[in-house]
């Protein structure tokens, strides 16, 4: 690394920040950038300027300029920060996940939203700890050091996620917001076990990750390194050392004790949406192509979390959300009162199946019986599965397609982090790419740091399920042996997900 790189990498920081501004000030009135440290709460009411402004850190000019400067930044932190500081974060990073699920399991986030910018100090924060966990139902009472509050919090604030703004005093900042479930306390009080209902999920994501999530990766070396690493591994998963259990992750969380964490999980994968915008959920297929009440079946929906979005911006078609029968059972209630006019008309319907049974027909009041849908659609479902899996699930599929449905698979596409040299860059398809970065960058090829969230998860997916996310010529290979062609791929602007489509040859 030269000084004529570092000072490219400062340059691609510069340029992209000159882009976003044009954008913001561009706008009538021009605005400025959202501040880190004010909290933008997706619960509340905000001025149109505070709202368009937030708007705008989605679109594709913004998000594609911020990947550069997160990339640029990491790259340059890499290159310059002392190695042993950086081992210490990488072998210590679990203490980080501890100190999120602390905050995030005490209702920290909704305590600061009520005390406002002024933040409140350690002491009070403890106070308003411990009468929580009085209210909620087997948590066990202790005494709270307010001093052990203050080092937590300073480690969150260290890296940005929540405001020191006295000593000893801590405010909520736009990132501690994210994680706000929204709900007042005196809520939190009288029902800790609705925290999620009603929410985006994102503070449910945060509780899984690190609970179940973080315990099991724990072992993912051991695992690793006792038979995980085989294709098909001879030792179990990760998450059998973690909790001493034989069953698979989805039937060990319908295990008679695992109840709130079974809601839990149905309330994260909501909050997932935020791995992509809205607006390439919407855009990821051309669904204004299908007939009015075409039917698309969301494999493993869930709680149907991504047919509310299409439903909205599709009002013609109609979804049939599938999962597990548990699942579906939770799934009207997890909403609460919201999307009730999509429930209630049947654009939104829920169906028990276990997609690894053959698919049985089903009925859709005011449709009638539908035995080929035109779409199958599978969000973030073939990363949950080895390939042996994928490959059954695939077939099953295709035995239950017609000549015109479509099989859409939503995952990440995982780039190399060098260059592609193999990929075909005449194709119109944006399936095997050859860089993420323009020709002649200094950044990674996969754009480095500001794509470490799909790599991530691709692990994540390897402790919990003996899964992972892929490249695209692992999900073509996948779809050519179980009798699908891949037609096209579209890439999501400012992540690694992608919208695969496939027909039956």
């Amino acid at each position: 690394m030269t000084f004529a790189d570092l000072r490219a990498l400062h340059a691609v920081i510069g340029e992209a920040i000159d882009n976003i501004e044009k954008v913001y000030k561009s706008q009538d009135p021009p605005l400025e950038y959202p501040s880190l440290d004010v909290p933008f709460y997706s619960s509340q009411k905000h001025t149109p300027e505070v709202d368009r402004a937030e708007e705008l850190k989605l679109t594709d000019a913004v998000f594609s300029a911020a990947n550069q400067i997160v990339a640029a930044c990491g790259q340059l932190t890499a290159t310059v920060h002392k190695p042993f500081f950086q081992l210490v974060e990488i072998v210590n990073a679990a203490n980080i996940v501890a100190l999120f699920h602390f905050v995030e399991q005490t209702h920290i986030p909704e305590i600061l939203r009520e005390a406002g910018p002024e933040g409140l100090s350690t002491k009070d924060i403890a106070t308003k700890v411990a009468e929580l966990r009085a209210a909620t139902p087997g948590a066990q009472e202790v005494d709270i050091d307010p001093a052990k509050i203050g080092h937590i919090l300073r480690v969150v604030a260290t890296y940005h996620w929540v405001r020191e703004v006295r000593p000893d005093v801590f405010a909520n900042n736009r990132l501690t917001a994210f994680i706000d479930s929204g709900k007042a306390v005196e809520e939190l009080k009288l029902a800790p076990q609705k925290k999620y209902d009603g929410t985006d999920g994102v503070a449910a994501f945060a509780g899984m990750a690190g609970d179940e999530v973080n315990k099991l990766m724990a072992h993912l070396s051991e695992w690793l390194l006792t038979g995980g690493l085989t294709t098909n591994a001879t030792n179990g998963l990760a998450l059998h050392k973690a909790y001493d259990t034989n069953r698979k992750y989805y039937e060990w969380l319908e295990d008679p004790g695992n109840e709130f964490r079974l809601t839990r999980f149905g309330h994260a994968m909501n909050g997932t949406r935020y791995w992509e915008t809205a607006e390439n959920i919407i855009h990821g297929f051309a669904w204004n192509d299908l007939p009015k009440d075409a039917v698309v079946v969301d494999i493993g929906g869930g709680i149907g979390s991504v047919s509310v979005i299409l439903s909205q911006a599709y009002p013609h078609l109609r979804f049939a959300v599938e999962d597990r029968a548990p699942v579906v059972a939770i799934a009207r209630e997890a909403w609460g009162t919201k999307h009730a006019e999509l429930f209630d008309s049947n654009r939104v319907t829920f169906h028990p199946q276990d997609f690894f049974d053959e698919h049985a027909p089903f009925e859709i009041p005011g449709v009638g019986k539908i035995s080929q849908p035109d779409v199958f659609l599978a969000r973030a479902v073939a990363h949950n599965w080895p390939d042996k899996d994928v490959l059954k699930l695939l077939a099953i599929l295709r035995r239950a397609a017609g000549p015109h449905t479509k099989l859409l698979l939503v995952d990440n596409l995982l780039p190399y982090a060098c260059l592609d040299d193999k990929a075909d860059v005449s194709s119109s398809s944006q399936g095997a790419v050859r860089s993420l970065v323009p020709e002649g960058s200094p950044l990674l090829p996969n754009l480095g740091k500001a794509s470490a969230n799909g790599y991530i998860l691709d692990i994540t997916m390897m402790g919990l399920f003996d899964a992972k996310e892929r490249t695209y010529r692992e999900i073509d290979a996948l779809t050519q042996a179980t009798g699908w062609k891949i037609t096209n791929v579209k890439r999501a602007v400012g992540s690694l997900w992608a919208y695969t489509t496939a027909v039956p040859v």
